[in-house]
């Protein structure tokens, strides 16, 4: 039996899950299933549509995270995306960050849960794709006094009355006014019992659970409760600790690839985007966090950063540099 993408995926993350990532992750692990970053509609709909929605082939599993509060505007915008071929559509109720607040979508989102499920239904009925939610528990100013269940609930209630049937979870609440995004990810308790006890209460929904989950090993904890269970910024401090979820999530029987073999696979997609115009450091960023915990690691930042980051330097130059220090490492 082949398991689910959704049993393990890397969340959306503004400035991170490019095109470059998402390919990069998929040297590592071809089961994983990847996002885009969180795009707005308004963007998707007004803007340069082929140059924010297109990607490899190799990507997929991925799906495409929408921002926005308009159903008119998310139902276009899905339009637009059916001919880039994503294998989902996902809305942004849970991103706290100021200039998503301002713009009244992600987190704020959960201010009207009847607006959310006006979203989603507008979504499902112009796209092709499972249209799906990830959002918080609750805000923190509309429940000072509860765990957030109930609000969650009659959200959820909703949600899935306009079609939604996946809901992602961060297991924790968000607040809009007095904190960064950064004390957003870390100043909200979690509670990830709660979202285990979601999961009872609605048995027909596909829930996966997101919140500083940091290895393989949690996320299969987390798996004997939900039904998948999202990394982010783990991910993206040290990627090689996908490398092994093709095995021990997925339970396919395939090689861990090497970090050398990892980036000796990258240096095709290199070469190509460098021959764009593509500046190398856009894609290389990416993998400095690559031998993390390994010897030699402070020197394989130093190289890609003294040459993947100069100016006007040539492939060939960057090929040698990554093959010298990786022979050594």
């Amino acid at each position: 039996m082949t398991l689910p993408a959704f049993r393990l995926s890397v969340a959306p993350m503004m400035d991170w899950t490019d095109k470059h990532f998402r390919y990069f992750i998929r040297r590592l692990s071809r089961r994983v299933q990847l996002y885009s970053e969180m795009i707005t509609a308004q963007a998707v709909v007004f803007g340069d549509a082929e140059r924010l929605l297109s990607f490899h082939a190799d990507e997929h599993p991925i799906v495409l995270q929408l921002g926005g509060a308009d159903p008119e505007l998310l139902a276009k915008a899905c339009q637009t995306a059916k001919k880039f071929g994503y294998d989902e559509i996902n809305l942004n109720a849970g991103c706290p960050s100021e200039r998503v607040a301002s713009g009244n979508f992600g987190a704020s989102l959960r201010k009207d849960p009847q607006l959310i499920a006006d979203c989603l239904k507008a979504m499902k009925e112009n796209s092709d794709v499972p249209v799906t939610l990830k959002t918080r528990i609750a805000l923190q100013e509309e429940t000072p006094d509860s765990d957030g269940y109930d609000n969650l609930c009659r959200c959820t209630e909703l949600a899935e009355k306009a079609g939604c049937q996946t809901f992602i979870i961060h297991a924790r609440k968000a607040r809009l006014t007095g904190f960064t995004p950064k004390q957003n990810r870390e100043r909200p308790p979690l509670n990830y019992d709660l979202v285990y006890r979601f999961k009872k209460d609605f048995p027909q929904l596909t829930v996966s659970i997101n919140g500083n989950i940091m290895s393989l090993e949690q996320a299969q904890d987390h798996l004997e409760h939900v039904d998948g269970a999202m990394i982010g910024r783990a991910v993206y401090a040290d990627p090689y600790l996908l490398a092994g979820a093709d095995c021990q999530i997925f339970q396919d029987k395939t090689a861990v690839v090497s970090r050398a073999e990892a980036v000796r696979s990258m240096l095709p997609y290199l070469e190509r985007e460098m021959a764009k115009g593509t500046r190398p450091h856009l894609i290389a960023r990416h993998w400095l966090g690559l031998f993390k915990g390994q010897p030699g690691a402070a020197l394989w930042r130093r190289t890609l950063t003294q040459t993947l980051f100069l100016e006007n330097c040539h492939f060939k130059t960057v090929a040698e540099a990554l093959n010298n220090v990786i022979s050594s490492l």
